[in-house]
């Protein structure tokens, strides 16, 4: 396992497919330095660990990695969600969640685990087996489960395309074993698309973006994902949370939702 911080650092540099003259101009440095300190040949300041960190987008999990390599103490905290210090959070998050409805909208935190979600996705998920439900619930499982919300998508094929996708380009930014292990688990779920229609019927084609399309009660409903993150998190548990609010893509869907609304 590799403990020098030159190794790791020349690792995400690679990931990101950039070279060291490249990273040097990001960082203000020369490329001479930035081979030094890949090499071990120097060893980089506290600043320039998180500059370097900074210009290779690493996440703020493995930032603290990088600082223990090269002999620092990490300088991001890792507060649990339901510690008192997060109250302001949680709070402005339960607020958001509130306000969405009825339309769905649900925090997830780097594995997909749900944190936090408002009626909106309650109704979606009404009916679902209990052994889904049971805490922790995760998004991806819930989703892609033969027993889930599957055998409603009737678009699952390109749904399903759609969030093992996103799961691909996360796994490529920050080496979490528990997100691949989450990935091989829904990736291997048997699935069948439900909806048989070909792409030259109009009603399958999004006009913005590729939408959910999924029953409830016998209503189709359509959605639209949008997912917001927070800007220069300095605590890993924030760095990691994720909102995610469903918009309805047409008129139907909205005017079904209001209709269930108290």
């Amino acid at each position: 396992m590799t403990t020098s911080v030159g190794p790791l650092l020349r690792s995400w540099r690679e990931r990101r497919g950039i070279s060291q003259l490249e990273l040097a101009g990001r960082a203000d440095s020369s490329a001479r330095h930035i081979s030094f300190v890949e090499t071990g040949r120097s060893r980089p300041s506290e600043e320039m660990v998180i500059r370097l960190a900074d210009r290779l987008d690493v996440p703020v999990r493995e930032r603290n990695a990088l600082l223990l390599a090269a002999g620092y103490a990490p300088r991001y905290a890792h507060t649990p969600l339901d510690a008192p210090g997060m109250a302001a959070l949680r709070e402005g998050l339960e607020r958001l969640l509130a306000a969405y409805e009825p339309y769905p909208a649900l925090v997830v935190d780097g594995t997909y685990t749900v944190v936090a979600a408002n009626r909106g996705i309650a109704m979606l998920l009404d009916g679902l087996p209990e052994h889904l439900l049971a805490p922790p619930l995760n998004a991806m499982r819930i989703t892609l489960h033969p027993e889930g919300l599957a055998p409603r998508i009737r678009n699952l094929a390109e749904w399903r395309g759609h969030l093992l996708a996103q799961m691909d380009r996360q796994i490529a930014l920050a080496r979490s074993e528990r997100l691949r292990a989450l990935y091989d688990e829904v990736a291997a779920y048997p699935f069948a698309d439900t909806d048989p229609r070909d792409a030259s019927d109009p009603a399958a084609v999004a006009t913005i973006a590729l939408p959910l399309r999924i029953e409830h009660e016998g209503h189709l409903l359509s959605f639209v994902s949008s997912i917001a993150t927070f800007n220069t998190p300095m605590d890993v548990t924030v760095a990691e949370l994720a909102i995610e609010t469903l918009l309805p893509a047409d008129p139907a869907t909205a005017k079904y939702l209001h209709s269930l609304a108290p």
